[in-house]
């Protein structure tokens, strides 16, 4: 599905385009998916003993469910918005390299996610957080509805009207 106005967009008045991910990009959005998910000390165990964990889905790519956020060429961190069967969306990834962290990456990432699903006509964006993203999250405009369980322990069910 064709992006329109997210096509090579500006967020804000950054430096940060937001645009569609490559299938040639993949492996690389792969790395960095667990440069920053090893990043979380309380995560890292886990991971390490469930390696499968960390894999982005190359239809994700191929039906135009990943934006990619760069600066001057460089990837900077990758988010997956996809469809739910109740006519919303889910943010189902959302990496940013952890020397980047809580520079605007993330956040800009969740906007251009949220944008994606207003134009697949969704009304609310979901998230499954982790509890020490939540922070994070409640900034971007979500709120917690409720806890769940993931294969790793508890997270956050977590909305946001778009």
């Amino acid at each position: 599905m064709a992006l329109g106005s997210l096509d090579r967009t500006i967020v804000g008045m950054t430096d940060i385009v937001i645009r569609p991910a490559l299938q040639a990009e993949r492996s690389s959005l792969e790395s960095l998916q667990w440069r920053a998910s090893l990043a979380n000390p309380n995560d890292r165990d886990a991971l390490l003993a469930n390696r499968d964990a960390i894999a982005l889905p190359a239809e994700q790519i191929t039906d135009g469910h990943v934006l990619v956020a760069e600066r001057i060429g460089v990837i900077l961190g990758f988010a997956a918005v996809v469809p739910r069967p109740d006519g919303n969306a889910e943010l189902d990834a959302l990496f940013v390299e952890p020397s980047l962290w809580k520079q605007g990456v993330g956040r800009s990432l969740v906007e251009g996610c949220a944008a994606l699903a207003r134009q697949r006509a969704s009304r609310v964006l979901h998230v499954v957080g982790n509890p020490h993203a939540e922070g994070f999250y409640l900034s971007c405009g979500f709120r917690t509805t409720g806890a769940v369980a993931t294969r790793f322990g508890g997270g956050l069910a977590m909305e946001r009207s778009i």
